[in-house]
C-alpha cells in the first residue's frame, strides 16, 4: 500500500513538472511577442484551462496506461522465452535465426518501454523554482 501512495505521489510531480514546463515555455514565448510577465503570465494560463483538472486526467491517463503496460511487458517475458526454446532446441539454422530475431524483438520493445517511463526527475537535479513557476509560488 505505501508503495502505491509513493508511486501515486511521484505520478503527479512528474504530472506536475510536465506541465510547469509546458506553461513556463509558453509564458517565455508570449514575452518574447511583447507581453509583460503578468500579461504573458495571464494569457498562458487562460489559454490552458483549468491547470489542477488538466493535472487530474493526466494523472489518471498515466494510471490507465499501466496495467497495459505491465501486460505488454508480460508478453515480452513470454516472446523471450520462446525465442529461447526455439534457440536452444533448433539443430536447423534458419530456424535458430527465427528465435534470435524473437529474442531482438522482445528486447528491443522491453528498452522502448524503459525509454518511454524515463522523465527528467528521476534523472536530473530538481530546478530551483523560478518567479514565473505555477505550483511554488
Amino acid at each position: 500500500m505505501q508503495s502505491l501512495l509513493r508511486n501515486h505521489k511521484e505520478l503527479e510531480l512528474e504530472v506536475e513538472e510536465e506541465l510547469q514546463l509546458h506553461i513556463d515555455l509558453l509564458v517565455l514565448e508570449n514575452i518574447k511577442r511583447g507581453m509583460s510577465p503578468e500579461e504573458a503570465r495571464f494569457a498562458t494560463l487562460k489559454r490552458f484551462g483549468n491547470v489542477d483538472r488538466v493535472k487530474n486526467e493526466c494523472v489518471e491517463i498515466c494510471r490507465r496506461s499501466r496495467p497495459l503496460q505491465r501486460a505488454l511487458k508480460r508478453c515480452l517475458i513470454l516472446v523471450v522465452l520462446f525465442g529461447l526454446i526455439i534457440r536452444i532446441t533448433s539443430t536447423d539454422f534458419h530456424v535458430a535465426r527465427i528465435g534470435d530475431i524473437l529474442i531482438m524483438i522482445a528486447v528491443a520493445a522491453r528498452l522502448l518501454l524503459y525509454v518511454r517511463g524515463l522523465t527528467p526527475s528521476r534523472f536530473l537535479q530538481r530546478n530551483k523554482p523560478t518567479s514565473l513557476s505555477l505550483f511554488n509560488n
